[in-house]
């Protein structure tokens, strides 16, 4: 193990740079929305999928990257990924229209779809488990802060030159990572001739894509028969025939064996649960900012904007807390912050301060960040002789349960609104609703740290 740490560090490096990069791409392109709208002429619901696409793609290319690994060199892996990423910044730099540019963003998620999930694979087959906790919060602030910073940075350069010089620096940066990793990275895993089962593949898209997309426009078209329950319908039933497969065949797509351990259910049940609430939190909350209490979308983001880079830096001392004190500690700390946030959320009203509301937003991130990464960590590390399988298995999950907590919160409030979110007492009241559905998740989070999440991991393998 120490001989793999020495022969690893410089390759872990390398993914965790191209990782950052690669995270930022995912958001950077929220502030060139307009500019894309002005400059082909088209509405805010078609320029809007250069950033759902690239959610979708990414929820597609996760369950492959235990494939991945098993059967192609680290090496191969990386400068695929970042080959892919760069044709696409490439072909989005001069695309002539938004077919292009979404067809370029498409390219580009293939890239990160595999990079991402592999990183974290990497890292813990590099680092010795003891130190998971602790390179994992590293990895969690890095990888956190690149996406978070992306949109600003993105906008300052956006009106000093244009939109399409975003992807322009893009391709610059990973052309030089690709050489780069064909000179520094050296370290490699055992790999073999694993079969790819095509019928997995073919189910583990339509499950994806249906669940995610059908999910993702229950806030714009309601549950309209086309758009939201078919795909939904198709999704859920491709997902049941595919975990069906994958213990049925010899060599599956993904193992979902994993899942057979209760605590690693259990663990992953818990991280995507936090994650739904994150999700479901980015949503409404902006949605409350602008719609219910009146100010305007950069005062919204000024909002979120400390809580987010607080989560961030908790997403670092998270591993670090649960490292020295354990992390059924951290997790029910983390289930204190959130349920306090949440339930401080129903006191907002029409005439709630910013300054408020930046405070109070503040609890609410420190459970987030808190949770996130020790979860995670802790869960693979029940699983740590399949630490492929397990990466891509949580990966997953939370990637599709993320995308149904921003819809399914939107769609709670609406509800609870009468169907009309606006500047008025029934939407305060909705929006307080919401935020006690969010509070009782947190709730179930903390019964399911005090029944399933322990310290002592191998007395659970």
């Amino acid at each position: 193990m120490n001989e793999n740490i020495d022969r690893g560090m410089s390759t872990l490096i390398i993914f965790i740079i191209a990782a950052a990069i690669l995270s930022a791409a995912q958001s950077v392109v929220t502030t060139a929305i307009a500019g894309i709208m002005a400059d082909f002429h088209i509405p805010s619901t078609t320029a809007q999928w250069i950033y759902s696409s690239f959610l979708l793609v990414l929820g597609v290319m996760i369950p492959l990257s235990a494939f991945f690994t098993r059967r192609f060199k680290v090496k191969t892996i990386l400068i695929v990924s970042l080959a892919l990423f760069l044709i696409g910044s490439i072909l989005a730099y001069f695309a002539p229209n938004i077919e292009v540019l979404i067809l370029a963003r498409v390219i580009q998620a293939c890239g990160s779809g595999i990079l991402l999930p592999i990183t974290q694979i990497v890292l813990f087959k590099v680092i010795p488990e003891e130190k998971w906790q602790v390179y994992m919060g590293l990895f969690g602030f890095i990888i956190g802060i690149a996406p978070a910073l992306a949109p600003t940075a993105g906008g300052f350069i956006i009106d000093s030159v244009g939109w399409r010089s975003i992807f322009l620096i893009f391709a610059i940066m990973i052309a030089v990572l690709i050489l780069v990793a064909a000179v520094v990275v050296k370290l490699e895993f055992e790999t073999g001739h694993y079969p790819l089962d095509i019928t997995s593949l073919i189910l583990s898209v339509l499950a994806c894509v249906g669940i995610m997309f059908g999910f993702s426009n229950v806030a714009q078209n309601g549950f309209d028969l086309i758009w939201v329950v078919l795909p939904i319908v198709i999704g859920t039933v491709s997902l049941v025939l595919f975990s069906k497969r994958q213990f049925g065949i010899e060599t599956p797509l993904l193992d979902l064996r994993a899942l057979k351990n209760k605590y690693f259910f259990f663990g992953t049940l818990f991280s995507a649960i936090l994650y739904f609430t994150m999700c479901g939190l980015n949503v409404i909350m902006p949605l409350f900012a602008q719609s219910i209490a009146n100010y305007d979308a950069t005062t919204a983001g000024i909002i979120l904007l400390p809580a987010t880079l607080v989560m961030i830096v908790f997403n670092f001392i998270g591993p670090l807390m649960a490292n020295k004190f354990g992390v059924r500690k951290v997790l029910l700390l983390s289930c204190l912050f959130s349920i306090v946030g949440y339930l401080v959320m129903m006191t907002y009203t029409r005439s709630t301060s910013v300054e408020y509301m930046v405070v109070t937003q503040i609890v609410r991130a420190i459970g987030a960040g808190l949770g996130l990464m020790p979860a995670v960590t802790w869960t693979i590390a029940v699983v740590s002789g399949d630490v492929e399988d397990a990466t891509a298995i949580n990966n997953t999950v939370r990637q599709i349960i993320g995308a149904i907590g921003s819809a399914i919160a939107v769609v709670l409030m609406a509800v609870f609104a009468g169907g009309n979110v606006g500047h008025n007492s029934i939407s305060v009241s909705a929006f307080a609703q919401t935020s006690l559905v969010m509070s009782i998740l947190a709730v179930i989070m903390a019964v399911i740290v005090v029944l399933y999440i322990k310290d002592e991991i191998h007395d659970l393998m």
